[in-house]
């Protein structure tokens, strides 16, 4: 009896420190191509091109270690035909072991002319997000304990996310803020889990793309993530393009992740890419690597406006 009652609360602990995970690191989809689609961080992106695009990612984490996270993302943006708004909207999931976590949003996004180079937009997204623990997927010591297993336990929280945008041609600068309402995750029915708190994410990012001449140019990327208490998270990556055809990428996460990434620009219309991220934790001993998959669909020009700053 001794045994098992360590069993449940070892269970228990389990679940907590995924929840956990879920709740800071996790909870904000995390991938290694942001740069190609950083509406899902920023709502207030919606809106700068003149087309609307969709994309989706695909994130395979940690392979070689069972039941690591998966992340897939789905998002729709583009402008308003004739007034100076975009819209978009997109579903996500993460599963990490017998956790999972989906979210659906909606965005709305208003963006301003400063001068002729350059504008403003701000932005906000609502959206619904659902928690879930399949204790199916969960065994227990004592076969007959129901505690956990077989039931499907969830939980529904109300969310929004809130972006700022500056933008030209060759640079950009957004400012993000996830997770606004800061709600408490609490499965009624099993009450050992307790509650869990999830927290606001703060996303400091900015590009600049250089011309090194007709066939090349290189673009460095900075994005600064920070969630209390957690340190300050920093992406420093950099992609080197051939005639807006094919692209060469490094990224480096601190302590995280090395990735390396590669695509391809099929006649302004589809895009794909791939990354490989190579663990710098000791995570390295168990895992082979994370991979990533993107695809991109640019869809005919719908706004008609000479004065819009576009950034390709």
């Amino acid at each position: 009896m001794k045994k098992y009652k360590h069993m449940k609360k070892y269970i228990y602990t389990l679940l907590l420190l995924t929840l956990s995970e879920l709740a800071v690191s996790q909870q904000v989809p995390m991938y290694s191509q942001y740069m190609f689609n950083d509406y899902v961080y920023n709502p207030a992106v919606a809106g700068t091109k003149d087309y609307y695009q969709a994309k989706s990612n695909n994130r395979y984490q940690w392979l070689g270690i069972t039941d690591a996270p998966r992340t897939y993302i789905l998002s729709v943006c583009g402008p308003h035909k004739t007034r100076n708004m975009g819209f978009g909207g997109y579903v996500f999931n993460d599963v990490t072991g017998p956790t999972s976590r989906t979210g659906l949003y909606g965005s709305y996004a208003y963006n301003v002319k400063i001068n002729e180079q350059l504008r403003f937009s701000s932005g906000l997204s609502l959206g619904l997000l659902q928690y879930k623990i399949d204790g199916s997927r969960i065994i227990l010591h004592d076969q007959n304990d129901q505690t956990l297993s077989n039931g499907m336990y969830t939980d529904y929280l109300p969310d929004a996310n809130l972006g700022l945008f500056l933008y030209s041609k060759s640079y950009s600068v957004g400012l993000a803020v996830n997770q606004l309402f800061n709600n408490n995750i609490n499965f009624k029915e099993v009450e050992q889990l307790g509650i869990n708190k999830i927290k606001s994410h703060f996303i400091l990012y900015g590009s600049y793309l250089y011309q090194i001449n007709d066939d090349f140019d290189v673009e460095p990327t900075l994005l600064l993530k920070f969630v209390s208490p957690a340190p300050i998270q920093a992406d420093i990556s950099a992609k080197v393009t051939y005639k807006n055809m094919v692209w060469l990428g490094f990224s480096y996460r601190t302590k995280d992740a090395l990735s390396v990434m590669v695509g391809y620009n099929y006649k302004d219309q589809l895009s794909f890419g791939y990354s490989y991220d190579l663990s710098i934790t000791d995570i390295k001993k168990y895992s082979t690597g994370t991979h990533e998959l993107m695809l991109g669909i640019r869809f005919n020009k719908f706004k008609e406006s000479e004065s819009r700053a576009k950034i390709e």
